[in-house]
């Protein structure tokens, strides 16, 4: 059974591993080297996580008591940055726990986060063909702006009224 709870700081060094599985690959192309996540304009989604801006909750199996999933906000100038007061979305579940509804538990338990925060609204980034989009918009994510990130991929901006 998978449980969602806030995000603890001895769950912070896991985040490494969720940020690297967060990348999107289109099917049939490789995976890139696990050092990519240390990449300024990457890493900065995970750099000294914990800050009175973050927010963030894991999904654990309460069998065996690991982290198979992980969704956190947090205030940064990276690819979906609005402004000062809207946090920006990462979400990453464990590719063996994807497709059982463990995305949209974290998201739900997120959400109610950032409104307990007073949060208004969040933002994300996300390549045009990444199937992702679908997800996001059933959650209510709505295209705003379409842009091409650093690495030239076509990214929309997203934004959620929370």
């Amino acid at each position: 059974m998978i449980q969602t709870r806030p995000i603890q700081p001895t769950d912070y060094p896991l985040l490494e591993s969720f940020l690297y599985h967060a990348i999107y690959i289109p099917e049939g192309e490789e995976y890139p080297p696990y050092e990519i996540i240390f990449d300024p304009n990457i890493y900065i989604y995970i750099k000294d996580f914990g800050l009175d801006t973050d927010c963030g909750v894991v999904a654990e199996c309460s069998e065996s008591g690991e982290i198979v999933g992980a969704a956190w906000t947090r205030i940064i100038p990276a690819y979906g940055h609005l402004d000062e007061s809207t946090p920006e979305l990462a979400v990453s579940v464990l590719p063996d726990y994807r497709n059982q509804s463990i995305g949209t538990l974290l998201m739900k338990h997120l959400f109610e986060q950032l409104r307990k925060s007073n949060y208004k609204r969040t933002s994300l980034s996300v390549q045009q063909n990444n199937p992702a989009v679908r997800f996001y918009k059933r959650l209510g994510y709505e295209i705003t702006t379409e842009k091409l990130d650093h690495a030239g991929h076509e990214d929309y901006i997203m934004v959620k009224t929370l």
